[in-house]
């Protein structure tokens, strides 16, 4: 860390010190929540401790180069993939595992619930002022096979528990799990052709980049719904529209590839598909998480012991 005497805000934060509990004393806080124009050189030269704003990391990425007394970057999103790159040398990057685990979650199952029972249909439906009825598949009876059994993983299976469904898990790594065994993406290919929903909660990083092509697709059971809860780039677009338009498969995307999706992309006007605008971690549950994962942290920085959530080698992002 440069030498000298620290004259400036240590910490910069995206909410007021005491939305956090406050700091030790001799600590100072400079708030930047991302919007408006970025700390000037006077709060960056004396940053220590730096928690980007919940989607600006775009915005804040420019500001990493000058801050040279930077030793911990916290980041609000489980999935640093698109800010690792850009870290320092020397920099300790944290990621928000944890954070979103219950409202990802909560978007998951809701995607699965409002794809098989056919909502969207029903709300266009409701829109004309057509009474449309119907055979609509139910969850109960059905495989849920989840792909990625993280943190955000074991949260999709808790929340699924109710619905009389038999889940199945893979990971990187084959293991027992609380709930069952884990199976290892190595046996992915003769685990899709029994699931009925495919949910995808596995970080980007190289190995689960286009993991999602039309090789898996075409394992899939005819009729089988994919949900994407993890990143866009983990599915193969062009395949998967591919899937779409023949009508062999549906899909519930929280996020695609690319993202945002621009205006007249084919996705937005392909039939079984139902789309949110990458909004799973984004709710009432993240704030509390957040702060309270800040709250931590900062204590652990602050009395010399090592930061939790942190993610391994230049460009790793364990989480979703």
């Amino acid at each position: 860390m440069p030498g000298g005497v620290v004259s400036g805000p240590r910490v910069l934060l995206p909410w007021a010190p005491g939305e956090v509990g406050g700091l030790p004393g001799g600590w100072t806080a400079a708030v930047w929540d991302g919007t408006g124009g970025p700390p000037g050189a006077d709060v960056l030269g004396s940053v220590e401790f730096f928690v980007i704003p919940y989607t600006f990391t775009a915005a804040a990425r420019p500001l990493l180069a000058r801050m040279p007394r930077l030793r911990v970057l916290q980041s609000l999103s489980a999935g640093v993939d698109d800010l690792a790159p850009h870290v320092p040398a020397g920099v300790t990057l944290c990621n928000a595992r944890g954070v979103h685990d219950a409202s990802t979650a909560e978007l998951a199952v809701a995607l699965v619930l409002a794809s098989l029972r056919g909502i969207p249909g029903f709300a266009v439906a409701q829109q004309a002022g057509r009474w449309s009825g119907g055979f609509r598949p139910a969850l109960a009876g059905r495989t849920v096979l989840i792909v990625g059994h993280g943190s955000i993983g074991t949260a999709v299976e808790a929340r699924l528990a109710a619905f009389e469904c038999e889940v199945v898990r893979v990971a990187r790594t084959a293991r027992e799990g609380p709930g069952g065994p884990v199976h290892a993406f190595g046996e992915l290919p003769g685990l899709l052709g029994a699931a009925d929903v495919v949910v995808l909660t596995v970080p980007l990083v190289p190995e689960t980049r286009g993991l999602v092509d039309a090789g898996f697709l075409s394992r899939m059971k005819d009729g089988a719904l994919l949900v994407n809860v993890a990143r866009g780039p983990v599915v193969d677009t062009g395949a998967l529209l591919r899937e779409l338009r023949s009508g062999r498969l549906t899909a519930a995307l929280d996020v695609t590839d690319p993202e945002p999706l621009p205006a007249g992309h084919p996705l937005w006007s392909a039939p079984n598909v139902l789309i949110t605008p990458h909004v799973g971690g984004n709710s009432s549950a993240f704030e509390p998480r957040a702060r309270e994962l800040v709250r931590s942290q900062l204590a652990r920085f602050t009395a010399g012991l090592a930061p939790v959530n942190v993610v391994p080698g230049p460009a790793g992002a364990p989480g979703r």
